[in-house]
């Protein structure tokens, strides 16, 4: 544990790191209809089939390097593996504005897989400089920083998309450049040379990771619960765009603005509501009441048949923001200091292996459904299935996840038998 200032500062210090990489991810999701469009020549449906290829390739690549990122930061440091996360997503961006080609996005997607990206970084950053009372209220952060990115992001995308559907890449490279700058000048290192550990090849692959964290007990059900919600939830980047453009007409100014509503809702979920409700009801119960918003969230999207139901379903579910921080807290609070890399790798590929499968599955239900050979025409559908997959997640939660109190009571009463 490192000492308050320099948790303070630390924090600080990576929520902007986190805040500049997540409104340069933002900004280009409002042009992604239109730039692949125009890259390929093809309609909505095929252009949301070549994004989740897009995404496809992203994820596998992170799936496979994410946990040796994550054993290279619990040997070397959080801050080295970070810097080089960030400076790889800004030339990820400057290859993308280049294109002249489909295939050529593919080689920034490659790369920007493969550095790891910085959140399993940044959140074993987290875990480094807190403690079990307020872990959770700052893994929080990470939820306020996608809020905010997601309002400012895809706002500003949306904005210079105007301007042409490169001119959004443009702007990710240079704030990610920025970026890089910001955390290369200011960032402090968190991880103690004492609570490092050698380097394993063992356990830096996929495989390797995930059987490791079979050894802390429980950790498999709050990874099973993380895997469903996330396989439902990544339904959001893979076709709301392009759900919103053959649904509701809507121009890329007008997506940028709702997924900047949506972000406002999860920031001031998490700034507002979180540090006051996890007190109170504890990390189980929040991640609970999160859960069930989530499905009810996802749910709602699908039967949105006019657009100003979205900010309805985006109003009335806002706590769905809630589910995130608290399960990484209680997942964090069962792995040692020098495996929390380990730990968040981990999780990074089990959200990877959601990120390869979910972008063509999505795609492919939003073409299939909005096609000519579709039964009924349902551009919600994609919604529709996430919203059972995050419902299975809950299932799993309330009935495997073991809650806190009962693990401290069971202590106490082997305590005293003893």
């Amino acid at each position: 544990m490192v000492d308050e200032k320099t948790a303070r500062r630390g924090l600080a210090l990576v929520f902007v790191t986190l805040l500049l990489d997540i409104i340069g991810f933002g900004i280009i999701m409002p042009v992604l209809p239109a730039f692949l469009q125009e890259l390929t020549g093809v309609g909505v449906g095929e252009a949301a089939i070549e994004g989740g290829w897009l995404f496809f390739v992203y994820a596998a690549m992170q799936f496979l390097f994410a946990p040796l990122m994550g054993n290279l930061s619990d040997r070397f440091g959080r801050r080295p593996i970070l810097l080089a996360s960030v400076l790889t997503f800004a030339i990820d961006n400057v290859i993308c504005a280049l294109a002249w080609s489909y295939p050529m996005l593919f080689v920034g997607r490659v790369l920007a897989g493969i550095s790891g990206a910085s959140y399993s970084t940044a959140a074993a950053f987290i875990a480094d400089v807190s403690n079990d009372d307020n872990r959770a209220k700052n893994f929080g952060l990470l939820g306020i920083a996608f809020g905010v990115g997601f309002i400012i992001g895809p706002v500003l995308g949306g904005f210079l998309g105007e301007f042409g559907p490169r001119v959004p890449f443009w702007g990710a490279a240079a704030l990610a450049f920025v970026n890089f700058l910001v955390a290369l000048f200011f960032l402090p290192e968190t991880l103690a040379r004492h609570n490092r550990r050698a380097f394993e090849w063992r356990r830096a692959n996929p495989l390797g990771a995930l059987k490791q964290m079979r050894k802390y007990k429980g950790i498999g059900w709050i990874g099973l619960v993380f895997f469903l919600m996330a396989l439902g939830h990544m339904m959001y980047p893979a076709v709301w765009s392009f759900v919103s453009s053959y649904r509701y007409g809507w121009s890329e100014r007008q997506i940028g603005f709702s997924l900047g509503v949506f972000g406002l809702g999860g920031a001031l979920v998490m700034a507002l509501v979180l540090p006051r409700v996890i007190p109170r009801l504890g990390e189980w119960r929040t991640a609970a009441i999160g859960l069930g918003f989530t499905a009810v969230a996802a749910f709602g999207y699908a039967a949105a048949w006019q657009g100003w139901m979205i900010y309805a379903v985006i109003v009335a579910t806002c706590l769905e923001a809630l589910a995130d921080p608290p399960l990484r807290s209680l997942a964090a609070a069962k792995v040692p200091p020098d495996a929390q890399g380990e730990l968040q790798g981990a999780m990074t590929s089990l959200f990877s292996i959601t990120s390869i499968i979910t972008p063509l599955l999505y795609t492919g239900i939003f073409a299939w459904f909005t096609g000519p050979s579709a039964p009924v025409t349902f551009a919600g559908a994609p919604y529709a299935v996430g919203g059972v997959f995050i419902g299975l997640a809950l299932m799993v939660f309330l009935f495997k996840v073991e809650r806190p109190a009962a693990r401290k009571a069971a202590a106490v009463e082997a305590e005293q038998v003893n």
